[in-house]
């Protein structure tokens, strides 16, 4: 079962910084949200507040009708959301190893299951299981970063700039690897400076120092002036 995600009011930072200004957001079951915004502009700050890797110092966030704000990241885990970081793997471990780590708190069972219905996603992950994911190209990398987040079958995963790093055409097959594996049964809250997940969305919300500036579905935010001034220029 797909997973609804309301945030509202919500305000956090980094230490005595203040970051985000009263945000407000929704993520409806099996949706893909993207959120937009350049640098700083409190992105991956609201990811790490959902998760509780960040206190929220104010307002509140709601996942299927209970709060989750107070609760520590383990506990939110448990109930379905999964986090994908910039960092994404350990450099280290194997793939087989970095896939296995995503399913903490699964039986090993499960886990061998789940591996290998992932490995027939990702054949070129499979080809390499037993290197040490430092052996991959960048691509290749954010592809393990996402086979390693998918493997508990998350009700709702949150990604953190899954195109940092990398040259154009690995973004395509990033972009191209998440249609594949993102079935009905997730939803999906996307923090991207690249406008060109956009594709991927079914709504959006472009955020500007700590504040939601403008929202909409993926038609409305490619036809927005703000979304074209901070992109474009224009």
């Amino acid at each position: 079962m797909t997973a609804s995600l309301v945030i509202e009011g919500v305000q956090a930072g980094s230490g005595a910084m203040q970051v985000l200004w009263g945000v407000d957001m929704q993520v409806d079951p099996g949706q893909t949200v993207l959120l937009l915004g350049a640098n700083s502009a409190g992105k991956s700050t609201l990811l790490r507040t959902l998760i509780g890797l960040l206190p929220c110092t104010g307002g509140r966030i709601m996942l299927d009708d209970e709060r989750i704000d107070k609760m520590r990241p383990d506990q939110r885990i448990k109930r379905g959301i999964a986090f994908m970081s910039e960092l994404g793997v350990f450099p280290t471990l194997s793939i087989d190893e970095n896939i296995a780590l995503g399913g903490y708190f699964m039986p090993q069972a499960k886990i061998r299951q789940r591996r290998e219905v992932l490995f027939e996603l990702f054949p070129a992950l499979a080809e390499k299981r037993r290197a040490a994911a430092a052996s991959l190209s960048g691509g290749q990398r954010k592809m393990l970063g996402i086979a390693k987040v998918l493997i508990s079958e998350p009700r709702l995963l949150l990604m953190d700039e899954p195109s940092s790093g990398l040259a154009p055409v690995f973004v395509k097959n990033v972009i191209d690897a998440l249609r594949t594996a993102i079935g009905d049964g997730t939803s999906l809250l996307i923090a991207e400076q690249n406008i060109a997940f956009l594709d991927l969305a079914d709504r959006g919300y472009l955020l500007d120092h700590g504040k939601v500036r403008v929202s909409g579905t993926r038609q409305e935010l490619e036809a927005s002036d703000a979304v074209r001034e901070t992109y474009f220029g224009l």
